[in-house]
């Protein structure tokens, strides 16, 4: 069954005569045109289906039945703005802040992950009375990693976005601190506490701020690091850089958008992975809260809510909390209970990285796996010892995959590290598939550039100049990543699982 309305080139056409050229689009070189999607598949406009290891958005699974249900069933009694009391909100509410610790307890719904960061550094500017900002960057290369969201706020604060501005662009009231990366960063696996080294480098940007007679509002950072490369923070670094960043007036704002909703397996939040003591003051979220629909919240403690309230200034919000998003929200969280889609993370994320690590003692372009349940991420390099990104090679695989009807990404500062994050209903089988692939693949790859075990655990190699594709935009990349195995070691175990 096909939805073309009209033929690919047409589309093509039409995309470049009438959308904004700053809107990328995957596979530039030979766009896929998607009609329609279901579970964790995608199908073209000639029926061809595509395994979707990378959209976090359709979080429990593309166009699933129930929420697709409660929408429609809503849609048709009302939907209209918050200002009117409905059910649906403040049992939404109620329900959202039940996977939450207690002290989590304020909703503000809004429509997007930009618009929540935005409306999370508000929170943090009202409350604190400050006004400079720490967020995270990737060390040791030109491109950053961290991403919060598009609006100008958020720019300001993502070096992902402003490495393209000069310096004197830069909003000087932002201050970027190293990537918490035990792999590829100034702190790794072999330091006695990287956890507490690189708490110590945010300790020491509060008080060059000081000195310079700024005061911080708050700390922003993605749980765990997305567009940085799947990057996994070492045990006890949230706790203490919160307490360095609460001794200075500021708050922790943790952003949930890309790995909220029990994708980790082991918690239902990411940050959760920190420990029990460990309790952001904001958590932003998005992206998976309605499956594709859009929606998004910030939850915050009842002090920050009412300090924000205390400006005088209301909040108001269209679409934010309307009976349909909030309808379709309640969807998510019940198919994720009802599927245990957190318990299938777990499950499938621990076979993954498995195979993933089986990968890395047989090919020598694999440098690290890193992850936590259906958020992975193998690190491709060309040495071992000097951590070469191997960013040619990641995007090859990438084109290859697709060929072969996979679709893949790869992020990270270099663009060399190959992500997964899959609808949450991704299966064995689908990882059993996709990891064959790519066994195959690497081993091409590798028999072309001559590079074999004993060459990336010390001697780069150089012996081929065979021409590699570019990224999934067309563009040459540079950079590299982070972390962990995706084993649950020196990690909290299992905590208490979203209930009805």
């Amino acid at each position: 069954m096909s939805s073309e309305i009209i033929v690919k080139q047409k589309t093509i056409d039409l995309r470049k005569k009438h959308i904004g050229p700053s809107c990328k689009i995957f596979f530039s070189h030979d766009p896929i045109k998607i009609v329609r999607a279901k579970g964790q598949y995608m199908y073209d406009e000639k029926g061809l289906r595509y395994l979707d290891c990378i959209n976090n958005v359709a979080h429990v699974g593309h166009c699933h039945p129930d929420v697709v249900k409660a929408g429609a069933q809503q849609m048709e009694l009302l939907n209209t703005n918050a200002r009117f009391l409905h059910d649906n909100l403040v049992l939404y509410a109620q329900r959202l802040q039940a996977t939450l610790p207690d002290k989590l307890s304020v909703c503000y719904f809004v429509n997007s992950g930009s618009e929540a960061n935005d409306l999370a550094l508000r929170l943090a500017w009202q409350y604190t009375g400050h006004k400079d900002i720490i967020t995270l960057e990737k060390p040791a290369c030109f491109v950053c990693s961290a991403y919060h969201g598009h609006v100008s706020s958020l720019i300001d604060i993502s070096p992902y976005k402003f490495h393209h501005r000069s310096d004197a662009e830069h909003n000087q009231s932002v201050h970027v601190a190293p990537s918490p990366d035990v792999y590829r960063g100034q702190y790794r696996a072999d330091h006695p506490d990287p956890a507490s080294a690189y708490a110590d480098e945010v300790k020491d940007m509060i008080h060059g701020v000081h000195e310079k007679g700024g005061k911080i509002a708050a700390f922003i950072a993605e749980s765990l690091q997305s567009c940085g490369g799947q990057v996994i923070p070492p045990m006890g670094y949230f706790q203490q850089v919160a307490q360095h960043v609460r001794k200075a007036g500021g708050i922790f704002i943790a952003d949930e958008v890309q790995v909220g909703f029990g994708r980790v397996g082991t918690h239902f939040w990411a940050f959760q992975l920190q420990g029990e003591d460990f309790v952001p003051d904001i958590v932003t979220m998005g992206k998976p809260i309605g499956n594709g629909h859009p929606m998004s919240c910030v939850v915050t403690t009842k002090e920050v809510a009412e300090s924000f309230f205390s400006s005088g200034m209301e909040y108001f919000n269209t679409f934010g909390g309307n009976p349909v998003s909030c309808a379709i929200g309640m969807a998510v969280l019940d198919v994720i209970v009802k599927e245990d889609l957190q318990g299938n993370a777990l499950r499938v994320g621990r076979y993954l990285t498995n195979l993933l690590e089986k990968q890395k003692e047989k090919h020598p372009l694999v440098g690290d796996i890193r992850g936590r349940g259906l958020f992975a991420g193998m690190e491709l390099v060309k040495d071992r010892l000097k951590l070469t990104p191997a960013t040619a090679e990641a995007q090859a695989v990438i084109y290859q995959l697709k060929e072969q009807h996979i679709l893949l990404s790869a992020d990270g500062p270099h663009r060399n590290v190959l992500k997964f994050k899959p609808p949450m209903c991704f299966t064995e089988e689908d990882a059993d598939l996709v990891v064959e692939k790519i066994d195959h693949i690497l081993t091409e790859l590798e028999h072309a550039l001559g590079l074999k075990m004993h060459n990336a655990l010390g001697e780069e190699n150089k012996s081929s100049k065979r021409k590699l594709p570019t990224d999934e935009n067309g563009h040459q990349c540079h950079s590299g990543l982070a972390h962990d195995t995706g084993s649950s070691r020196g990690f909290p175990q299992q905590t208490k699982r979203l209930r009805t």
